[in-house]
């Protein structure tokens, strides 16, 4: 994952914050320029109407890009000065022009977004190295009935991307059951007696999975 898809991965681009801002229109995006290091290098920052932001550094006194600071072997002090810079202005950009979602897949929101319709609950982040692991609990009696997790896919399936999944609790006949389908795993990090895995890349509809999660629900309302 490159620099600014880290940065902005779970922000979502506000186009009615980008010219206030600094940025102004072009035909097929919108661009930002900042020089740096007394006017020797400069920052462009793109952002097309798909809301991908890419970036570069120019070196202004060579004429040309500048490219070092994104090679991982390039540690020195002068590159991790670039750098630095470089990551300064997308932060400065992400707190002033983006809103944030909780997660990082359309999926993983669109389903958080269900799950508070439906009862009214938000995700919550107990964990401080664990950020993108938003919790959802029956505020009746604190019991969980749903964790989002983002993860390395080969924790549950072949693959090194990195992806999100949905842990609900579901009886265990259910659970064999889906087992044999697309789209379900043996639950990661839970009794995998109790609990399965979703992957969260719409494999499933969110329709199919919100009634798994309605089910794993009825098990909190049980415990009241």
């Amino acid at each position: 994952m490159n620099i600014e898809d880290e940065i902005f991965k779970r922000a979502v681009i506000d186009f009615n914050k980008l010219i206030p801002f600094g940025f102004k229109k072009e035909k097929d995006y919108y661009s930002i320029s900042k020089k740096i290091l007394n006017d020797t290098f400069r920052i462009d920052v793109f952002i097309d109407f798909n809301k991908r932001v890419t970036g570069r550094v120019f070196d202004l006194a060579f004429d040309c890009q500048y490219t070092n600071f994104r090679v991982q072997s390039q540690n020195g002090e002068f590159v991790n000065l670039i750098k630095e810079e470089f990551k300064k202005f997308l932060e400065e950009i992400k707190k002033n022009c983006t809103s944030t979602n909780y997660f990082i897949s359309n999926q993983a929101n669109r389903i958080s977004c269900l799950i508070e319709k439906e009862y009214g609950d938000l995700p919550q982040f107990p964990w401080e190295d664990l950020s993108g692991s938003g919790v959802f609990r029956n505020p009746v009696n604190n019991k969980w009935y749903g964790l989002i997790m983002n993860i390395k896919k080969d924790k549950i399936a072949k693959g090194e991307e990195e992806v999100e999944i949905l842990n609900i609790k579901l009886d265990k006949e259910k659970i064999k059951e889906l087992l044999t389908k697309d789209g379900y795993y043996r639950a990661y990090h839970m009794n995998k007696e109790n609990w399965i895995t979703i992957l969260l890349d719409d494999t499933l509809s969110d329709k199919e999975i919100i009634k798994l999660v309605k089910e794993s629900h009825k098990f909190t309302e049980k415990s009241k």
